[in-house]
């Protein structure tokens, strides 16, 4: 059957499904369920017949929504603690690993300008940090303890001050993406920035390798959940931009659901960052092993969760969804 004869002779169908899907109000299931039936059945035809087309992709959409749709009133597993970090939010991430890569390109162009524009302008890591802090840190150096801000504070205090302010400024990039995913570009260029001008300016000072070498133990966390949360920002604004075959209310509820989802898989990355840069980066002494091995840790585990195991399960799930079809 051509796709054209086959778009003519399911359109009607179709459309009611998506009805069904907007009508809120709708106390109908068992229709919805008959009609996911040979919805799947079309999606089958269509994976077979007109592979790559954008006829399948909508189906596949559509057959996701009914599928969300139908199953989201069953009581909840007693295993979906368990199932949401192990299976639910890994498979959600194989699914916005382009939103990950953008991110971390604007926020690596944002710190390759902060580097820049403090090599040509002395002045703007002032600009960025501030007098206060430049100052204190200038001190520091020739008392002969550069990091000596992350030991004055009491341990405890310093925990919630900070997981709070990673909170903070990651719910922020992920909210900003309510402005399109230009707001949340401008979150990642600001903080970006601010990295690269701090990094630059210990640099000046011959002190890099040990600014890296202390920071990244609580920063290898602290940056990489900016990104994700960058990545949540960019979901909720393409879900406003561009809703493909879904009404745009319903692509950025989609979204939106998608995107909070990100940021609630990272509390455990705030708090993580939040104990070791509290009760860990203070020890700015300890051996040059231990301080590898906890940032090399960090970064692994975060390649880990939030690419090597999505892309691994998004490829497994979708052999599984051929060999039925075949």
């Amino acid at each position: 059957m051509r796709e054209v004869a086959f778009l003519r002779k399911n359109a009607d169908k179709w459309k009611e499904i998506e009805q069904l899907l907007n009508d809120s109000s709708s106390d109908d299931p068992d229709k919805l369920a008959d009609l996911y039936i040979e919805l799947s059945a079309d999606l089958a035809y269509a994976q077979a017949n007109y592979p790559g087309s954008k006829t399948k992709e909508y189906l596949n959409q559509l057959s996701v929504a009914v599928h969300t749709e139908i199953y989201k009133s069953r009581k909840e597993d007693r295993r979906r603690l368990i199932t949401f970090w192990t299976q639910e939010l890994p498979e959600l991430f194989g699914s916005k690993q382009k939103e990950l890569l953008y991110s971390l390109i604007v926020f690596m162009l944002a710190i390759s300008i902060g580097v820049l524009s403090s090599v040509n302008d002395p002045s703007f890591v002032r600009l960025i940090m501030g007098d206060a802090y430049v100052n204190m840190t200038i001190s520091n150096i020739e008392k002969g303890d550069p990091l000596a801000v992350y030991k004055k504070a009491e341990e405890l205090e310093m925990f919630f001050a900070i997981t709070i302010n990673n909170v903070k400024v990651s719910f922020f990039a992920f909210t900003s993406g309510l402005l399109t995913s230009i707001g949340t570009g401008v979150i990642l260029l600001q903080n970006g920035v601010m990295v690269g001008a701090f990094l630059h300016f210990f640099a000046e000072y011959g002190l890099i390798g040990e600014a890296l070498r202390v920071i990244f133990i609580h920063g290898a966390l602290e940056l990489s959940a900016i990104v994700i949360a960058g990545a949540a920002g960019f979901v909720i604004g393409n879900g406003i931009l561009f809703p493909g075959t879904y009404t745009r209310r319903r692509s950025f509820i989609k979204a939106g659901k998608e995107g909070l989802k990100m940021i609630i898989g990272l509390v455990p990355i705030f708090i993580t960052a939040g104990l070791l840069e509290s009760f860990v980066t203070r020890y700015t002494q300890m051996p040059l092993w231990l301080s590898l091995c906890i940032i090399f840790g960090s970064f692994a585990f975060i390649l880990y969760y939030f690419v090597w195991l999505p892309i691994t399960l998004k490829n497994k799930n979708e052999r599984l969804r051929t060999s039925k079809i075949s």
